[in-house]
């Protein structure tokens, strides 16, 4: 029931975009892409366990990658951590890999495709006046 609601919020956003004509990242010849991460934490493991399995996987050392920006990083109580980053398309392989390899084990995860959303409210808000 939540990936729906998720789902059609992207969808709903998405079509928000496409109709607000804001110029955005894409339109200036920009490969970036936006990147949601959420590190669940796993509920069966202490919070000491789960940083003894990051030291041990060297998380903190490779992620996020040297390609990406981290655009926001918050821990959000009952679930864990939620981070976004902005990366070079090309790169994506490069993140996926970072989280393979240093947070699994620790986190379950998931992706999500991400954009900014500000400049559409601000337009709309904009238009309304």
């Amino acid at each position: 029931m939540i990936k729906r609601s998720l789902l059609f919020l992207a969808a709903l956003c998405y079509w928000s975009l496409s109709q607000a004509q804001v110029p955005n990242e894409s339109q200036a010849g920009s490969d970036s892409i936006m990147i949601t991460i959420f590190l669940k934490h796993q509920q069966d493991k202490s919070l000491k366990q789960i940083q003894e399995i990051q030291q041990k996987n060297k998380f903190l050392e490779m992620f996020p990658p040297k390609e990406a920006r981290v655009i926001s990083w918050y821990v959000m109580m009952g679930i864990g951590q939620v981070v976004t980053v902005r990366i070079p398309a090309k790169n994506l392989r490069t993140l996926n890999l970072t989280i393979e390899n240093g947070a699994w084990g620790a986190y379950n995860t998931e992706f999500y495709p991400t954009y900014d959303f500000i400049p559409v409210w601000q337009n709309s808000l904009k238009s309304k006046k």
